[in-house]
């Protein structure tokens, strides 16, 4: 990951409704979550809840399907992942540190 898309990525997760936006797809998985869904869960309007997915779409951290009328949203863990490895390439130089245990796959 390049330091631009890590600098989008981190300024979508800057704000309290994205970031809850984010870790409820998180936690939905791959299977992701109708907007409507969404906006009740966390208690957002449709149009708020737009203007935020807008901002995480464009940092490539969400993405979005058309199933029949609805459209379902899901994090993109690949994106996930890339963002977290980039933060910590370089931790410690290179020497065994409780960083690792940050590493995808390892929680």
């Amino acid at each position: 990951m390049d330091s631009n898309l890590a600098v989008r990525a981190l300024g979508a997760l800057a704000h309290d409704s994205r970031l809850a936006v984010f870790r409820a797809l998180v936690v939905a998985g791959p299977a992701g979550l109708p907007a409507g869904e969404i906006a009740q869960q966390l208690g957002l309007t449709p149009s708020g809840l737009s203007f935020h997915l807008k901002d995480l779409s464009h940092a490539a951290l969400v993405s979005g399907r058309q199933e029949g009328r609805f459209i379902y949203y899901s994090a993109n863990f690949d994106a996930m992942n890339g963002l977290i490895g980039f933060l910590t390439e370089n931790c410690c130089s290179g020497a065994a540190c409780a960083a690792g245990a940050l590493q995808p796959g390892n929680c």
